[in-house]
């Protein structure tokens, strides 16, 4: 039989096939390494502290194979620290985020690149947690780092649909109180909402002595706004409609769109919060790359 090359499912379309959230992320997760020239995990080992019961769920890898030999009981390997590092997925789920152009919305995106996130930090035994937001926080799950946590988070992103308006600072600063232990938070979103408004938040994290990502998503047309008859554009959010000749508008709509994110490139710069823009018809190892950069650099 002829072997499967797992690279391919590093395209959103092809990832956009797969039946389930499980596969999608494994898959990327396994395409992704494929292309790597030596292990990502280098480094992020813990010490073995003692034995605890196993429990349905517990990851089977970590099972004392000798203790049950002895026992006739499975038993759990502890470590001394139950991750090394604790991060937070934020995630975009506001109106906006089901626009596509293409084969993949900015929503299926976000949610392909949590999972990878997700199962990457799990198999590193780093801590992730979830949460998922439109203008208020509809779902956060706390960072573990066990399968059975795995599977809650890929469960929660596997049926995300898009939700209300966006209300992406106040989101920032009430998870930047909620969030006690330091480590690192990812921001996935297309950024709709006031700027002045999300930098503050984001600046709220700094100043807690989190690290930050800023994932900032588009599809492809929202940037290059080849509409070429009279259009009625309608915003998803608020409703509201303007019909226009594409051409008369597009070229201070791409000075716009330019203008912002070269805002939010030079904002976050000088916060030391790393910004990545994507688009949802680009590879998903983009983002895993800056991901572990950044993890990398923590240590």
């Amino acid at each position: 039989m002829k072997a499967v090359d797992k690279r391919k499912f590093l395209q959103p379309e092809m990832v956009a096939r797969l039946n389930s959230m499980g596969l999608r992320a494994r898959l990327v997760v396994e395409g992704y390494l494929i292309g790597q020239h030596k292990s990502p995990y280098h480094g992020f080992s813990v010490e073995f502290a003692d034995h605890m019961a196993y429990n349905p769920g517990d990851d089977i890898r970590y099972v004392d194979w000798k203790l049950f030999g002895k026992t006739d009981r499975y038993y759990i390997k502890r470590f001394e620290e139950e991750t090394n590092l604790r991060s937070f997925i934020l995630m975009d789920t506001s109106k906006s985020m089901a626009y596509t152009s293409g084969a993949v919305s900015k929503l299926a995106y976000c949610s392909f690149l949590a999972a990878a996130l997700s199962y990457l930090m799990v198999r590193q035994k780093d801590g992730v947690g979830l949460v998922l937001f439109d203008k208020a926080i509809r779902t956060l799950i706390p960072p573990k780092s066990t399968q059975s946590h795995l599977n809650a988070i890929l469960g929660k992103l596997e049926h995300a649909k898009p939700g209300k308006q966006t209300r992406l600072g106040s989101v920032l600063h009430e998870m930047a109180e909620r969030i006690s232990k330091r480590g690192l938070v990812i921001v996935i979103s297309d950024l709709f909402d006031n700027f002045e408004s999300v930098i503050s938040g984001l600046k709220h994290f700094r100043h807690n002595k989190q690290e930050v990502i800023v994932f900032h998503v588009l599809d492809r047309q929202e940037e290059q706004f080849q509409f070429e008859s009279r259009s009625k554009f309608r915003d998803l959010e608020t409703g509201e409609t303007i019909t226009t000749e594409p051409w008369q508008i597009r070229s201070d709509y791409k000075l716009l769109l330019d203008r912002v994110r070269n805002q939010y490139r030079k904002e976050c710069s000088n916060r030391k919060i790393d910004y990545v823009p994507l688009f949802t018809d680009q590879s998903l190892d983009l983002a895993l790359n800056e991901y572990l950069r950044k993890r990398q650099k923590l240590g």
